[in-house]
């Protein structure tokens, strides 16, 4: 991906191959640090504590975290049991995020196959095989997404397509290209108009934080708004096309994202805005069947509600909004049913959001 800002993804394996580094997402836009992660339990707070978040990025950083255990656990004197217990810890981090899961599993098996020795190569491979996977992924979510920014583009007589999107599914959060935002990136450099609608995305800010970020450093018109005020511009005809990325979404299409995502598909099904979700397949939980009831919904500290952070003065602050002793609760995540999905962006194209039409795309899946 092309732009103008060095680096372009937001994890990689530091030069000495014992380090892992990442991009500190909670101090972006106004400072750029990256934060070094050098064992399992770094990895954990990196996860847990938001330093990278995204449902890729997350899957990702844990898979790079079972390399890590690989080398301690190579020097224990139970070094199975230690690796299977420090992938465990590693796979608890964030409960939403389905990609986590996925990956600590596949780099652990990977490992696990081999001598306790050879673990930590096998481990590193696997996790490296998983970035570029998923790398890949998105850019071809990208091109699939593209058609349909092209074809709201033929039966417009003038403007931008106007897109909106809610959080932050671009490459901080997906590696390269992001899920939601990678139709945008293919859109721009295919010369298309476009013009994109950036919820702020609280209480955490990604989408004024870090889209706004990303797509101003792109070139890409955007406008950052109120999260409430995307049926407001429904209303009155300046969305064309809502494009949102997920956390987990069951085989049956129901979609868990940031907290907020289920009223912009409310607000886009009462006026006939196109509802699209973009997802990798890892993305997928194909053992649930009902979001609502199934998809676990993260709880998060309630002081990233009470608290806000922002530039004054020069200096990065966090102030306090509420009144400091009334209650709050802090829902991370909400579902949105597969019946207000217009359909999915995967890496091997579109389909609706049915269990019939998924397995279309994804045959090896069907139990």
């Amino acid at each position: 991906m092309n732009t103008d800002w060095i680096p372009t993804r937001p994890i990689w394996l530091a030069p000495d191959d014992k380090t892992v580094q990442v991009i500190d997402q909670r101090r972006l836009p106004h400072e750029l640090v990256v934060m070094d992660i050098e064992n399992e339990d770094d990895a954990i707070r990196a996860i847990s504590e938001m330093v990278v978040r995204g449902a890729p990025l997350i899957g990702v950083t844990g898979a790079y975290a079972v390399y890590l255990a690989a080398v301690r656990a190579a020097a224990d004197p139970d070094p199975e049991g230690r690796f299977k217990r420090a992938c465990e810890r590693i796979k608890a981090a964030r409960p939403t995020a389905v990609n986590l899961v996925w990956a600590v599993d596949r780099v652990q098996s990977a490992a696990l196959r081999l001598a306790p020795e050879a673990r930590a190569e096998a481990a590193k491979k696997e996790a490296a095989r998983i970035a570029e996977e998923e790398a890949e992924n998105c850019r071809m979510i990208g091109r699939h997404g593209l058609s349909l920014i092209e074809e709201i583009q033929k039966t417009k007589a003038a403007g931008p397509v106007n897109l909106l999107t809610h959080c932050n599914a671009g490459w901080l959060a997906c590696v390269e290209y992001g899920t939601a935002t990678a139709p945008m990136y293919a859109a721009f450099e295919a010369g298309i108009d476009i013009h994109v609608w950036v919820d702020e995305t609280r209480p955490l800010n990604q989408g004024s934080r870090l889209t706004a970020w990303e797509l101003g450093r792109r070139g890409i018109p955007h406008t950052v708004v109120a999260d409430n005020a995307g049926g407001h511009l429904m209303q009155h005809g300046m969305v064309d096309l809502v494009i949102v990325g997920t956390d987990r979404t069951t085989g049956t299409g129901d979609v868990a994202n940031k907290i907020g995502t289920y009223l912009k598909a409310l607000a886009a099904a009462d006026n006939k805005v196109p509802f699209y979700v973009a997802l990798p397949s890892s993305t997928f939980d194909w053992g649930l069947t009902d979001g609502v009831s199934q998809i676990p919904i993260e709880e998060r500290n309630s002081e990233e509600i009470r608290y806000v952070q922002g530039l004054c003065d020069g200096q990065v602050l966090s102030v306090l909004v509420p009144p400091s002793d009334s209650p709050v609760v802090n829902y991370a995540f909400d579902v949105t049913p597969a019946r207000l999905v217009t359909g999915f962006i995967t890496e091997r194209g579109i389909c609706r959001a049915t269990a019939e039409d998924i397995r279309r795309l994804f045959p090896e899946k069907i139990a």
